[in-house]
């Protein structure tokens, strides 16, 4: 359904950012898009929807394609239109709309405007605690509930495609839970792909079927996700792991070095 061939991407036409990603998402597929911070992960994601140009970023080499049709030079609402939404980082709502006026801007693209109450419905399903909030103002929602009304507001565009941008970032552990199950159950029982960016590795490989993995700005491996969770420089850097099962520290961590061998 979606495929990145060998895009670059650069800022302001100076800072090149991307150099060189592929990757692909069959249709009704979830994969996962792992690295660390200034990896190149939310780039890759904004290159996809058309929201770099928000930024004065550009694609300038490769192509990405959604259904067989060239969408890098297309505008974010195009794209939209197309079928691909993005939920960015940090639980954008909108803080002064109710929960349910959130819902409705979600669905603000499409044309079949008889079927959004029933979609609120499924919506609903999903996600039981919004419809008790469902008159609250999203600004005074927990962090995890707002999450979750990110999301929605996804699914009320219908979306084919959905990309999700640190869907975990700041929260709880049951929660982080929670919500990864939820993801799952709608791609299983909507059939919408996503594409997950993720700095929580074992979350976002335990319901990906296949993952990449991100450095400075280039994709160093890829495979499928049960083999990436058994790979030793995975389990070390990304899981945290060392060969034994301990955990290490942070400070151990940050400062792995990737074995030359991922670069072949």
């Amino acid at each position: 359904m979606l495929v990145l061939n060998n895009i670059e991407v650069i800022y302001n036409q100076v800072i090149l950012v991307l150099k060189g990603v592929s990757l692909e998402v069959p249709d009704g597929d979830i994969r996962a898009l792992l690295g660390a911070n200034g990896a190149g992960k939310t780039t890759t994601l904004k290159a996809i929807s058309g929201l770099l140009k928000e930024e004065d970023g550009e694609v300038t080499d490769g192509s990405i394609e959604f259904n067989g049709e060239r969408i890098d030079k297309k505008s974010a609402e195009e794209i939209v239109k197309l079928g691909i939404f993005q939920v960015m980082e940090g639980r954008r709502v909108f803080e002064h709309l109710t929960v349910e006026e959130n819902l409705r801007a979600g669905a603000y693209t499409r044309k079949d405007k008889k079927n959004v109450k029933s979609d609120m419905e499924m919506v609903y399903s999903y996600f039981p605690r919004l419809r008790d909030l469902r008159n609250r103002v999203a600004g005074y929602l927990s962090g995890g509930e707002q999450q979750m009304l990110a999301i929605g507001r996804a699914l009320m565009a219908r979306p084919k495609l959905m990309l999700l941008d640190e869907p975990s970032l700041g929260l709880a552990p049951l929660l982080v839970k929670e919500i990864f199950e939820i993801i799952q159950k709608i791609n299983k029982e909507e059939g919408v792909g996503i594409l997950i960016v993720e700095q929580n590795a074992m979350a976002a490989l335990n319901i990906a079927s296949y993952g990449y993995i991100m450095e400075n700005g280039r994709i160093v491996m890829d495979g499928p996700a049960e083999k990436l969770k058994e790979n030793p420089d995975v389990k070390e850097f990304y899981l945290g792991l060392t060969e034994v099962g301990k955990k290490k520290s942070f400070r151990e961590v940050k400062h792995y070095k990737r074995r030359k061998r991922w670069l072949t």
